[in-house]
Formats: structure tokens, C-alpha cells, sequence
């Protein structure tokens, strides 16, 4: 059964063309990704779907038993609402009626023979039953458990809640209302590794149908059926998921290609006898020259296939080699500052990088893999064991923050700051490589998107030069095509690259080692991600084995506890308990203060007044770094918190 159809849609926005012409349709059971570069047209028609905006021409058709949840890039949540609070937004329609139903009863015991409020009454009851009035309570808490909010963080603020936390939120809201068809707008963002799987093991017991706007390739593979790819305005489907679409893809282009240029060497071929037949200047030679002309102007002639409209040229390149051995650890710990003493982030990290090693660095959010790039470029100092650096070795570092980009310059700016020795028009042409063409190069830093400040990073990381490239989640913002044309050049790249990753097909494809950072170390694994779940799947049956075991020593033992011994421990138990919810309590408020901080930093910035003023500029940017380096501590801290 069709679910939703469109037909001939066309969107355009003054001059300017997003979508034409677009024809397709979503069957009930359906798993579609929507998949197409950054400015495509995705948003627009995800937009066109759940009704916000209206195509120019063309018609959208919903069945009328379909109901459309929409998860966007970005929740509306309140900061100072509450997990619980934003969960019962959902049932509020339920609520009504609850009261109505309360005011209803209330109308009956003062006036009991009044048939039309009890029908009335009965009425309501029946849609309250309907709507799920009688369990709405239960399923909430029973979704919020499924999405690992437990009891304990009901009343926890919006505003302490970390990005994977609020995606799986807005997930949960969205499940509750029962929508036939699930739309989702990047629904990966912000979570790790561990959280992708259960998302996938989620959605494949979804019983509706999907629409997923992704640029995590691992994901689509293992959610999709169909892909809807957007280029050049237009909509193609294919059959599959994201592995079987790109191959379609590429066989339909060499395809169509070929067609093309058999047609047009068969017209070359066709125009030389026409003008040899007429240079002969014979009546007759002329005559059949001119039926082949009129032949050969019928012929339905094929259009070229277009290009893709633009990709990144990236190669990186060393200055010189560094030696053999590139970076080794030994012992390594890190803590930072807490009230209650110190918080260790890691130790015994124990690592031995070799030239030309591409070595991928996972581990849980909060663990420290940002701080580990950090000592090892000795931007901060451990708290014990030692790093060597060997000989020859230069960094090449990218920040997935983008920080180290000064958002007052223009593109241009930013790049002659660092490469004064490039004239305007070698830089401009280099920029140019990177898709920042005519007057991008004048646009603010600060108002690029994340795919274009990453595309910027990247032009100053491979015009650099190092041996050795440091890259904290740089597929981050980049859109599907971005992410192969960088993953081509770092696998060209002759030097040692050590990258900090969740994206799981980028894992699949790059690294030659996986390092996951745990609290206790580092744990090797000698291949790529396939390989790295095998391994850790058998090691954690082992290790769950080996808990039961343990937890059925300690039962024994506390079977042979005293009762006095065992209220002396329970009580030190929930003193612990207090201590840590008050030090996380503190913390939260401390992160909410900074984000204020950051928030008017960022503001004050943007005055129109400020703009001129460099001298100020730079001191609030240097505040604002410092405030988010600051926040980046505490947020590191809280989310360490067990």
C-alpha cells in the first residue's frame, strides 16, 4: 500500500531551482534514505512532506490514515524543562480530555439525570481509551527505559542533557505519538558507537515506514531498502542500500556516458560524409547529402550526463619524512580537578605508532580521546608516564570544533594569516580546489556551516605540509561525497595518521589498528571495524561471564555479613550516592552558567557597533576560547561521572 506519493514537484526560491520535477513513492514497511550533497534539497523536501512549505507545482499525496513524526536536526526543547516534562508534552491532547472527562463526572453528580452529558461523558471515555489514557503513564516511562533514561533522570534539566542524550529524547517523544510514517532528519548525531547499534536494533523492530536523511553510510546499509538520491535538482531511486546504490550509481553513469559518446562519434561521422558529399559538387552527391542532413536532424539527440557539481581535490602531502618510530606512550594518566579530590580520566595507556600507520583512536563519549591528541602534541602535560615524539615528526592537527578558526576573518583571510607567501590568485585558486569559488572567499568565517568550516580546515591541515596528521572526528559535517574524496587522499597519504572516529564506515575503510581508549588503558584490536565488533563481542561474553561469577562471590559474602555490618555499608552506600548526585548537581550548574557565558560572548561579538572594533574582537575571542576550553573541562568531567 502507497503511504505517499509525489508528483511532479518543483521548488524554487526566487531564480534559484532546488527541486524539478521530482516523481516518487513510499510503500507501507518502506525504509528510504535520503541521501544528497549538503544544499541538495533534502530539507526542503522533507519540508514539502510534513506540510511546513507548499511546492511551486506539482502535488504531494498522504494517505488520510498516515500520521507523519518528524525528528529535525535540532529539538525544541526548553532548556529549564524537564526529561519528564517534554515526554508528557506528548499526551497533553490526553490530558484535555482526562479533564474534561474529571469536569464531565463533576456535572453528572450535580445534575445525574441529564442524558446529554452522560452520553457526552461516554463519548469522551471511549476516545480516552482510544488515545491510550488509561496506559499513556506507563508507556512513557517504558519508552524513556528503552531509550536508557532510567528513574533517576525524570527531573533532570534539558539544559544538562549531552547532544546524544537529547537526540534520543526527541526520539523517544517522537515514538510515542505512534507515527505510521518516521521521519528522520540526521538522527545520528552526537551519538558514539554503542549508541548507533542500539538505534539500528531500534529501528529494525519499527513496524511503520521511514524516511532518513543520513551521511553515515554504515547506517543506511544496515536501515535502509531504497535510496533517494537528490543531484542536479532532480530525484533518483534506487533499489538497495547505500553499498548497492553506489555501485548501481556508478554503473548507470559509465552507462549512460558510453551512450553518449557512441552517439556523438556517430554523429562526427555522420557530418564528415556530409560535407565530403558536398564538396564533390556533383547534383546528385549534393542531393543525398542534403536527405542525410535531414536524417540526421530527427535523431533524438542524447544530452551529456552530468558531472558531479564539483568535488574537493584534496592530496596531502609531506615536507619530509619523519623516522621509523612516530609517537609512543607509556603509562599514561590523566585526572582533572574535582571538588572531591581528582577524577581520573584514564591510565596506562600504552601505545607504539609506526610511520605511515593509519591508526583509528575509539572509545566511549567522556573518556578523553580529544585530551590524549592534546598531551600528545604537549598542549597539556600528563599526570604521569611518558611520551615520546621521534625524530622528524610534525603535527598536522584538525579540531572538530572548528576552534582554531578565527570566525571574525573572511575565507581569504583566514587562509593568507596562515600562508602569507600565496599571492590572491594562487590562494584563490586553491580555495577554489576546495569549492569556495568567486565571492566565498569573502564570506565571514563565522557565518560558513560546518560543512564549509570543515572543508577550510582541511585546505589549511593538507597545505601544512606534516608528516603526521592528528584528526579529532573529521567526517563530522561533511556530507557523503566530502567524505569519500577525503578518505581517497588520506588513504594515498604517505605519512602516519592517527584519527579519532565513530563513523563506522570510515573505520571499515582507513585504519590499519583500532585503539579503543578505556579507563584502564588501551585495548588493540589488529584490523578495521568489522573486526574490532568481532573481538570485542567475544571479550564482553567472556567479561559477562566472568561478573557473574563475581556477583555470585558477593552474595555469598553478604549472606555471611552480620545485619549490623550489612546497615553500616548500606548507609555508606547511599552517603556516596548523596556526595556524587551533589557534586553532578554542581557541575550541571556550572555547565549552564558557561553556555550562558558563551552565549553573550558570542552575541557581544555580533554587535553591529563591535565589528570595527578589532582590539575588542580579540579579546573576546580570546574569552570565549578560554570559556569554551573551560566548558569542555566540566562537560568532559560530568560526563565521566558514573
Amino acid at each position: 500500500m502507497i503511504v505517499l506519493s509525489a508528483s511532479n514537484i518543483t521548488k524554487a526560491y526566487g531564480t534559484d531551482v532546488i527541486l524539478q520535477d521530482v516523481n516518487f513513492h513510499v510503500n507501507n514497511g518502506d525504509r528510504i534514505g535520503l541521501v544528497g550533497r549538503n544544499g541538495a534539497g533534502k530539507t526542503t523536501l522533507l519540508n514539502m512532506i510534513t506540510g511546513n512549505s507548499q511546492p511551486d507545482e506539482g502535488r504531494i499525496f498522504i494517505s488520510s490514515d498516515t500520521k507523519i513524526g518528524y525528528l529535525k536536526q535540532r529539538d525544541n526543547f526548553l532548556p529549564d524543562s524537564t526529561v519528564m516534562e517534554e515526554i508528557q508534552k506528548t499526551f497533553d491532547g490526553v490530558k484535555r480530555l482526562e479533564a474534561e472527562i474529571a469536569d464531565t463526572a463533576d456535572q453528572i453528580t450535580a445534575d445525574p439525570g441529564n442524558e446529554n452529558l452522560i452520553n457526552r461523558l461516554d463519548r469522551l471515555q471511549q476516545e480516552f481509551e482510544r488515545r491510550g489514557g488509561y496506559t499513556y503513564r506507563s508507556e512513557a516511562a517504558g519508552i524513556l527505559t528503552s531509550m536508557a533514561f532510567g528513574p533517576e533522570t525524570y527531573d533532570k534539566p534539558i539544559k544538562t542533557l549531552s547532544g546524544g542524550e537529547r537526540t534520543r529524547l526527541a526520539l523517544a517523544a517522537l515514538l510515542l505519538e505512534k507515527p505510521q510514517l518516521l521521519i528522520l532528519d540526521e538522527p545520528t548525531n552526537h551519538l558514539d558507537i554503542g549508541m548507533l547499534k542500539w538505534l539500528e536494533q531500534y529501528l529494525a523492530s519499527y513496524k511503520g515506514s521511514m524516511i532518513i536523511v543520513s551521511h553515515d553510510r554504515y547506517f543506511l546499509n544496515k536501515s535502509v531498502n531504497r535510496i533517494f538520491e537528490i543531484e542536479h535538482h532532480r530525484l533518483r531511486v534506487y533499489e538497495g542500500n547505500y553499498d548497492q546504490f553506489a555501485e548501481k550509481k556508478r554503473q548507470l553513469r559509465e552507462a549512460e556516458m558510453r551512450a553518449y559518446e557512441n552517439q556523438q562519434r556517430e554523429i562526427r561521422r555522420q557530418e564528415d560524409i556530409i560535407r565530403h558529399m558536398k564538396e564533390r559538387g556533383t547534383e546528385h552527391l549534393a542531393k543525398r547529402a542534403r536527405s542525410r542532413e535531414k536524417r540526421l536532424d530527427m535523431v533524438d539527440r542524447l544530452e551529456k550526463p552530468e558531472t558531479s557539481e564539483g568535488r574537493m581535490k584534496i592530496q596531502f602531502t609531506q615536507d619530509f619524512q619523519s623516522g621509523s618510530d612516530v609517537i609512543m606512550t607509556e603509562e599514561l594518566k590523566k585526572s582533572f580537578a574535582r571538588k572531591n579530590g581528582r577524577r581520573i580520566l584514564f591510565d596506562h595507556v600504552n601505545m607504539d605508532i609506526k610511520k605511515g600507520e593509519k591508526i583509528c583512536i575509539v572509545g566511549r563519549n567522556g573518556i578523553g580521546k580529544t585530551t590524549l591528541l592534546k598531551l600528545i602534541m604537549r598542549e597539556q602535560l600528563p599526570d604521569s608516564g611518558r611520551i615520546k615524539i621521534g625524530h622528524n615528526v610534525t603535527f598536522g592537527y584538525y579540531d572538530q570544533g572548528q576552534l582554531l578558526l578565527n570566525p571574525s576573518n573572511t575565507v581569504l583571510e583566514e587562509m593568507k594569516e596562515t600562508y602569507r607567501l600565496y599571492t590572491d590568485t594562487s590562494m584563490r585558486s586553491l580555495l577554489g580546489r576546495f569549492l569556495f569559488k568567486g565571492d566565498d572567499v569573502f564570506v565571514r568565517v563565522g557565518d560558513l556551516s560546518g560543512g564549509e568550516k570543515a572543508r577550510l580546515s582541511l585546505l589549511k591541515l593538507m597545505l601544512g605540509g606534516a608528516n603526521t596528521l592528528l584528526l579529532d572526528e573529521p567526517t563530522n559535517h561533511m556530507d557523503i561525497e566530502s567524505k569519500e574524496v577525503f578518505e581517497d587522499a588520506l588513504a594515498e597519504f604517505p605519512g602516519t595518521a592517527v584519527i579519532i572516529s565513530h563513523d563506522r564506515y570510515f573505520l571499515q575503510k582507513i585504519p590499519d589498528r583500532i585503539l579503543e581508549l578505556t579507563p584502564d588503558g588501551i585495548v588493540e584490536y589488529l584490523g578495521k571495524y568489522d573486526y574490532y565488533m568481532e573481538k570485542k563481542s567475544s571479550i564482553q561474553s567472556g567479561k559477562r561471564y566472568l561478573e557473574n561469577m563475581a556477583l555470585q562471590e558477593h552474595q555469598t559474602e553478604e549472606k555471611e555479613l552480620s545485619s549490623e555490618e550489612l546497615r553500616r555499608k548500606k548507609k555508606a552506600e547511599e552517603a556516596a550516592a548523596r556526595r556524587k548526585a551533589r557534586d553532578r548537581e554542581k557541575l550541571e550548574e556550572d555547565i549552564a552558567e558557561l553556555e550562558k557565558q558563551i552565549d553573550d560572548l558570542e552575541k557581544k561579538m555580533c554587535l553591529p557597533e563591535n565589528l570595527s572594533d578589532y582590539a575588542l574582537l580579540e579579546q573576546l575571542a580570546a574569552q570565549l576560547d578560554e570559556t569554551k576550553k573551560e566548558y569542555d573541562n566540566r562537560l568532559e568531567e560530568w560526563m565521566a561521572m558514573e
